[in-house]
């Protein structure tokens, strides 16, 4: 991508939107040519297309893949080989996936045009945001942006997740004066690797400035939530700082101490008046309003999973601010945008931009009755994708893509139902990632991880002649941070053991713990690191509930003999059931064991 595409702005970015989706499959079928013309002399590719750079010949011989099929090429990079196995370009980096359903996070390869198609995706946003909500650029933004622990892989590549990349980046830290993207946050407090110090600083920052806040968020909603609650934890601290003029010594990163100094050095007891009249209201309905009266939006991703934070979200916005998901983007490539940034959250729909990569997409039918039965490692042959231009109105998708850093026909691993088209263009909506059942922030359980985190936990109960007949899960999310719940019916045999005595309180607990051990790196990392996911608890419910469930779901119009126990409940009335014969529960004592 040239360097111009970087400086489109106003109504220019608008005009490239129109240019690039009236002509999508052409642009698509430039950059597949693009593509293949960098990448067709690599390892990879040559083993299936013998160094031909025809299309015909990629969408014939070049295999749908998962994860499993270039982890070996992108860990032989990582471990020091050339970057010819899988791109004509230096790879510069490995963003670490948030998607992993592996033991560590997936490493995603990106070189450094990666980071121009971001910025020129980040770039689109204001423009379009500009036509619904006018004057944003006559104040600030309080949006909470953190960094995440970086590591290295064996040969010094970083690898680190794709936002820390993008703001440890050039194009983020030498970005020019914008008055649309006027932050409340000094960048030394976004840098800062303490998340607790970090969003103490960014918190008193846009506090400082709550006159001036037109507009607020995260990058995903549990983000905000989670400011919220650490808000509610300090809001006396941040009144103190404001009122003398002094930041709080907890926070001991030099770089947050000498960024926040101009802030707050004037002594502003006025304003550190209004705050604590806010904050000690009896109900925090609202408050969100209430401290930055001038806000006009919250912008965080809330589809999928997010989905769930949504009340919460209008709890203390009180319904007056309109939640706004604008972009949709991965570790592996950034896709589109939502054009029509104020429409209810059940009703998003972003707008694929072809110029970002390749798209293709397998087809799961006109209702969705494939969405139940999607299999990774099921094998998809190659000439029952269709391109981006084919799909239809109202069909459902998985989406695959192929990128200049190497990736070729990767299945992303997100289900999608096309909406609509902006000119050429189809616009589609998230409907889920593919067998994930649990997921609080950036973790994703799917349901193969969790039984093999059951599996190795229950064998804690041998020893007391204890066994695990059934269980389930749901993702708690009534109070923050969110958490991981595990419904387990165990049954006692033998002569030592009377049937119906509990199991020891420290034994339950170990098994929490097991649990959690066994969970993927990512999240770990939410446990320990980030703290945006609480102790896992397990709550033992009575002989017997699990057949109740059963025929719940039957007396609902389910298959007696294809019933099987649901992995992950979404159904209120299933969980009130559920919660109704709970006889113990029992947490997580400590956090699980993380290494970055």
């Amino acid at each position: 991508m040239d360097g111009k595409r970087l400086e489109y702005t106003g109504e220019e970015a608008l005009k490239e939107i129109e240019r690039l989706t009236a002509k999508a499959g052409r642009v698509q079928l430039n950059i597949l040519k693009e593509i293949l013309s960098q990448n067709s002399k690599t390892e990879y590719l040559s083993k299936y297309m013998k160094g031909s750079k025809d299309v015909s010949a990629f969408k014939q011989c070049v295999p749908v893949i998962t994860y499993k099929a270039i982890q070996p090429y992108i860990q032989r990079i990582a471990n020091g080989e050339d970057s010819s196995l899988i791109t004509g370009h230096p790879i510069t980096e490995m963003l670490c996936s948030s998607g992993t359903s592996g033991r560590e996070p997936k490493m995603m390869p990106s070189i450094a045009e990666d980071l121009d198609r971001r910025t020129f995706l980040y770039n689109l946003i204001m423009p379009i945001m500009n036509q619904y909500v006018p004057g944003l650029d006559e104040g600030k933004a309080m949006f909470l942006y953190f960094v995440k622990a970086e590591m290295s892989t064996p040969c010094g590549l970083p690898a680190r997740t794709v936002l820390t990349s993008y703001y440890k980046s050039s194009h983020f830290k030498c970005r020019g004066p914008d008055p649309f993207n006027n932050c409340t946050s000094p960048d030394q407090t976004i840098f800062c690797n303490d998340s607790n110090q970090s969003m103490y600083c960014q918190l008193l920052s846009g506090l400082v400035h709550r006159h001036q806040v037109l507009r607020l968020g995260a990058v995903f909603a549990s983000a905000f939530l989670r400011a919220i609650s650490f808000l509610e934890r300090n809001w006396i601290n941040f009144c103190n700082d404001i009122r003398t003029g002094q930041l709080d010594p907890l926070i001991t990163d030099p770089e947050c101490r000498s960024s926040m100094a101009p802030l707050i050095s004037v002594p502003n007891p006025s304003l550190a008046d209004e705050i604590n009249e806010i904050c000690s209201l009896p109900s925090w309905k609202g408050i969100v309003c209430h401290l930055w009266p001038k806000a006009k939006y919250i912008e965080a991703v809330v589809t999928g999973s997010m989905a769930q934070y949504i009340p919460a979200l209008e709890y203390y916005s009180d319904g007056k601010l309109p939640l706004v998901c604008t972009m949709y983007a991965s570790s592996e490539c950034y896709f589109g945008v939502n054009l029509k940034p104020l429409s209810d959250p059940a009703d998003v729909s972003f707008t694929l931009l072809p110029n970002m990569g390749y798209f293709e997409f397998i087809p799961l039918g006109e209702n969705g009755t494939r969405l139940m039965n999607i299999d990774e490692d099921e094998e998809v042959r190659s000439d029952k994708l269709v391109d981006l231009v084919q799909v239809r109105l109202g069909c459902y998708y998985e989406l695959v893509v192929t990128t200049f850093a190497g990736l070729n026909r990767y299945r992303i691993g997100d289900v999608l139902q096309v909406t609509g088209f902006h000119n050429k263009a189809p616009q589609f909506r998230f409907i889920c990632r593919r067998n994930v059942v649990l997921s609080i922030d950036t973790d994703k359980t799917n349901e193969e991880d969790l039984h093999k985190s059951v599996s190795v936990a229950k064998k804690l109960l041998e020893p007391f002649n204890a066994l695990l007949v059934e269980y389930t899960s749901y993702a708690d999310t009534s109070c923050l941070p969110g958490h991981y719940v595990l419904y387990w019916e165990i049954i006692y045999h033998g002569s030592m053991v009377d049937s119906t005595a509990p199991l020891d309180d420290k034994v339950m607990q170990e098994c929490c713990i097991a649990v959690e051990e066994e969970l993927d790196y990512i999240y770990r990392r939410c446990r320990t690191y980030d703290k945006s996911v609480g102790p896992l608890e397990i709550r033992v419910v009575e002989p017997g509930t699990f057949d109740a469930l059963m025929d719940y779901f039957i007396s609902q119009g389910g298959s007696i003999n294809q019933y099987k126990t649901p992995r992950c409940i979404k159904s209120n009335k299933a969980l009130k059931l559920l919660d109704s014969n709970v006889k113990a529960c029992f947490f997580s004592p400590r956090d699980p064991k993380w290494i970055p």
